[in-house]
């Protein structure tokens, strides 16, 4: 296996821990309701940090969107915009069918649709090569881990009582969680569909690590209007507004604004692995991309106590669900050895 390849697949890992993370510092904010902490993660995750970063790496930026076709343009924000719709279905999905299940099935449906997708759609002579046979027999393979988590947390709901046994609207929200993972896969879409922008960048001066940026600034922020019309909806209904200046406001806000950094950073640096992996970049990390990015929040869990409790079941269907997916990313990343 090539440095460029150790070196992609390294960043890549450290994206996925990244955004893994972003929700941790939502368990520490006190006396808001979800829309606050979603809100100010937006903005800051899929708003001001992206545009500041992309201003601050990128020369030329108008001129680059300006020289941009026309398709291009749609295809980002477009993505963009069903990739926002993805992300707000993630809740309503999860309320339906419970966390660990919708969790598993949204990631597991993101991560096979962002890179086999675009892989049969620009690259289909690659399908029955050695990386286009290992990108899909590590998929499946990451399909059977995200299974085994599944069970765990089902299980896990049952061992402390949280699991109603058949929830209601289940399958609305199995329906709802399909959808979602889906649409959420469309973040990844942006980026493959989007490479005009980042070819413009470089030649416009950015280095190779930042000339993503252009493309992502976009992306997010078409996907903001989803999260931001939710969010105000939620507000508007539960009178919420308030919050954002009484009771712990003041230690809520930087918390709420850690997790746009840590999650946009996260996006940031994915970009910079998927470049450094080369031209079927996009397609190979994203799958590796996901799973560190499940396992890190599996490790946050653990962290602050959401297993505690657990039998010995839930705890064996967790590592062998996390040793599945450990397999898989050696799967992919074997394929993509040169």
């Amino acid at each position: 296996m090539s440095g460029n390849v150790l070196s992609g697949l390294a960043v890549v890992v450290l994206a996925g821990l990244l955004n893994g993370s972003f929700a941790a510092p939502m368990k520490r904010i006190t006396g808001w309701r979800w829309e606050n902490s979603w809100l100010i993660f937006a903005l800051s995750g899929l708003v001001v940090f992206p545009w500041i970063i992309n201003f601050a790496t990128v020369p030329n930026v108008p001129n680059i969107y300006a020289g941009a076709s026309a398709s291009t343009l749609l295809k980002v924000v477009l993505f963009g915009l069903l990739w926002g719709v993805g992300a707000t279905l993630f809740g309503l999905g999860i309320s339906r069918v419970g966390m660990a299940l919708g969790f598993a099935l949204i990631l597991g449906i993101t991560a096979s649709f962002g890179s086999l997708f675009p892989l049969a759609i620009l690259h289909s002579e690659q399908l029955g090569t050695k990386r286009g046979l290992a990108l899909i027999a590590g998929t499946i393979v990451m399909i059977v881990g995200l299974v085994f988590l599944a069970l765990a947390g089902r299980t896990r709901e049952r061992d402390l009582g949280t699991a109603d046994g058949v929830r209601s609207g289940f399958t609305v929200g199995l329906v709802i969680c399909i959808f979602s993972g889906i649409f959420s896969s469309m973040l990844n879409f942006s980026f493959v569909f989007g490479d005009e922008l980042r070819l413009r960048a470089l030649q416009a001066g950015a280095s190779s690590a930042m000339a993503a940026n252009p493309v992502w600034a976009l992306t997010v922020t078409g996907g903001f209007v989803a999260n931001f019309i939710y969010c105000v909806y939620l507000l508007n209904k539960n009178r919420t507004w308030s919050a954002f200046h009484e009771g712990n406001a003041f230690a809520n806000w930087p918390l709420g604004l850690s997790m746009g950094l840590l999650w946009f950073g996260g996006t940031v640096v994915y970009g910079i692995g998927a470049t450094v992996l080369g031209a079927l970049g996009g397609i190979v990390g994203w799958p590796i991309f996901m799973t560190i990015d499940i396992i890190a929040a599996l490790f946050w869990g653990a962290v602050t106590g959401e297993w505690s409790g657990a039998s010995r079941r839930a705890l064996a269907y967790n590592w062998i669900g996390v040793g599945i997916l450990l397999v898989a990313i050696a799967v992919i990343s074997a394929g993509n050895a040169t």
